[in-house]
């Protein structure tokens, strides 16, 4: 498939896990895909890896939060490709604090995942009404809906981008921008594989059952879903929230039982 031949996409937080899979998708798919990262190695070593492969991605470390940063990277990239016309934010602060957290945790977590993210959507924007419109998707998480223990920094501000990304799509829909969220539930990233142990066959089948698959996800199967909402199949879609989370917030408690009745699961 070749959807996004001669467009060009955007991909905070690219580097790596979900952000690193939708560049991959975007990419085989024809678009000139740009990673913006804080983490100047990984991204340069895995631009390399995709060029290696044919395809075309190139790498500018920035970090979201710096409005100034990313208006200049922004332009730059309108400027060398001549539009923008979709923009991912995948980049995340994981900070993950409750009673004890400080300011400055606050302050990296709010600038990060809101502010990091407004500062995008405000740099784009011209570009992509300029190019006569475009896609957005905004990455949250099944935390945006749930309480989790010692998580307020990290789910109050997924849950932030859930409401900003409704009213970003309501601003932007006179430009013919759409604006979605995809919320994944547990998946196999960098993160999850380091609370694992790098054990994925002895905590599959134990977090397996918080889900309906009773299975974690794979990087891909949440790329995919953004490259969906991107795309023209979703032309009539915005301010919608996506959870690719394999039925975790459609599961109560109940669910988390004997798991022999569910055929088919990994």
């Amino acid at each position: 498939m070749n959807r996004f031949t001669g467009k060009v996409a955007i991909v905070t937080g690219g580097a790596s896990g979900i952000g690193a899979a939708i560049v991959r998708e975007f990419a085989a798919e024809g678009a000139s895909v740009v990673i913006f990262d804080i983490n100047e190695p990984l991204g340069q070593s895995y631009t390399s890896e995709l060029h290696a492969a044919g395809l075309t991605v190139s790498f500018h470390r920035v970090d979201v939060s710096d409005t100034e940063l990313v208006t200049q990277a922004v332009n730059a990239i309108a400027a060398k490709y001549g539009a923008v016309n979709y923009l991912v934010n995948c980049a995340v602060s994981f900070t993950s604090k409750g009673l004890d957290v400080t300011t400055p945790e606050w302050e990296r977590s709010l600038g990060v995942n809101v502010r990091g993210n407004s500062n995008m959507v405000q740099a784009c924007h011209p570009h992509m009404k300029a190019a006569g419109g475009g896609a957005i998707v905004n990455i949250a998480s099944i935390s945006a809906h749930i309480a989790q223990p010692n998580r307020w920094t990290y789910n109050a501000t997924k849950g932030a981008i859930v409401t900003l990304s409704k009213c970003q799509a309501l601003d932007l829909a006179p430009d013919k921008i759409r604006v979605n969220v995809v919320s994944p539930g547990w998946i196999w990233t960098p993160e999850v594989d380091k609370a694992a142990n790098n054990d994925r066959a002895k905590w599959e089948p134990i977090w397996g059952r918080y889900h309906m698959l009773r299975r974690l996800g794979q990087p891909t199967e949440v790329a995919r879903a953004v490259l969906f909402l991107c795309s023209d199949d979703a032309s009539f879609i915005t301010a919608a929230e996506l959870p690719v989370d394999g039925g975790y917030l459609g599961m109560g408690s109940e669910g988390l039982g004997d798991t022999s009745s569910f055929a088919g699961t990994q």
